[in-house]
């Protein structure tokens, strides 16, 4: 797998990762991912890890350094979906993942970057046009 896919849903971007990231695969989604943002004015980065389950402090790294680029571009970061045993690790490596929120579930996770930005003028419907997402 080369690249890792990034969907866009609404004003938000969603990436899943279904496999443990090695060193390439995460600085290319690292990039392929800051570009998005920057391509596509997403509000909002939602990075489901549940299929993760090992993280070192280079993922640890990468997690971090999308949260604060993405911010930087103007778009809120959330990881869902961590493992016990993940969050230990990143803990025990001492990454708190600063600028990075987190949340349980997909679900929660939208709720809270909904929460983050204006999204006064959408509805329930995530699957939104250009024309229908508010950039005031």
């Amino acid at each position: 797998m080369d690249k890792i896919p990034i969907l866009r849903m609404g004003p938000f971007l969603l990436v899943t990762i279904q496999v443990d990231l090695y060193d390439r695969l995460a600085l290319t989604l690292e990039a392929d991912l800051v570009q998005m943002v920057q391509k596509t004015s997403a509000r909002g980065v939602l990075i489901d890890i549940s299929a993760v389950s090992i993280v070192d402090s280079f993922m640890g790294r990468i997690i971090g350094n999308i949260a604060s680029m993405s911010k930087i571009l103007d778009a809120e970061t959330v990881v869902v979906g961590m493992q016990p045993a993940v969050a230990i690790t990143l803990i025990e490596l001492g990454l708190p993942l600063k600028g990075v929120y987190t949340a349980l579930n997909m679900e929660k996770g939208m709720n809270l970057l909904k929460s983050m930005i204006d999204t006064s003028g959408d509805d329930e419907d995530t699957d939104l046009s250009d024309d229908d997402i508010s950039t005031e």
